[in-house]
């Protein structure tokens, strides 16, 4: 979820999924969707997941929309919300599309539905925050991607947040099992790609 991010969808050609994960979104008043330039990004990398992708954060669905929308023929897709409601809302969105589910509960809910050939991390479902980060080792398969996104654009070497190292950003970038870069997607935010090594 980034910060505002359901106002920063101006464009008219959505695709249709989408523009109703929007809509959910808008009417109940939920501002923090998955931003237009992360979307493009998820429903490309979507393109090349052969049996199963996974996110955490679902929100009102904005970034499960873009992944179902990239998303190949009898690609499974499921999506962790904590939040009982907005998961509901998310959940209406996809009632007509078998092949996406929405769980409520913890992120920790996608060890059990894994491996996943693409998964895409909220920020603190568990991308990076105060709990253990998710471990790609688990939760991809041979070859899978991971990405974390919401990330200010990296200027400095190593990377500082708030004055402090950035160690959720170190996480990734230099995790053992991964071979992890930053795409830098508008000048006030980036996402980490990272590909299990084989």
């Amino acid at each position: 979820m980034s910060l505002n991010g359901t106002a920063l969808h101006l464009a008219t050609d959505l695709p249709p999924l989408v523009r109703r994960a929007l809509a959910a979104a808008r009417a109940h008043g939920f501002e923090n969707s998955c931003r237009p330039e992360q979307g493009l990004l998820i429903s490309a990398l979507a393109h090349g997941a052969a049996t199963r992708i996974g996110e955490s954060g679902t929100g009102c669905g904005v970034g499960l929309a873009w992944l179902a929308s990239g998303a190949g023929p009898g690609v499974r897709l499921v999506s962790v919300e904590r939040d009982p409601a907005r998961a509901a809302v998310a959940a209406a969105v996809f009632a007509d599309q078998p092949q996406v589910e929405v769980v409520t509960g913890d992120w920790s809910e996608l060890y059990r539905r894994g491996p996943f050939d693409l998964l895409v991390l909220d920020g603190g479902g568990q991308g990076k925050g105060v709990e253990p980060p998710a471990d790609p080792v688990r939760l991809l398969t041979p070859g899978g991607t991971v990405t974390v996104d919401d990330f200010t654009p990296c200027t400095t070497w190593p990377p500082q947040h708030e004055g402090r190292p950035d160690t959720a950003r170190l996480h990734w970038l230099e995790h053992p099992a991964l071979r992890t870069t930053e795409l830098r997607l508008a000048a006030d935010l980036s996402t980490l790609v990272g590909t299990l090594r084989g």
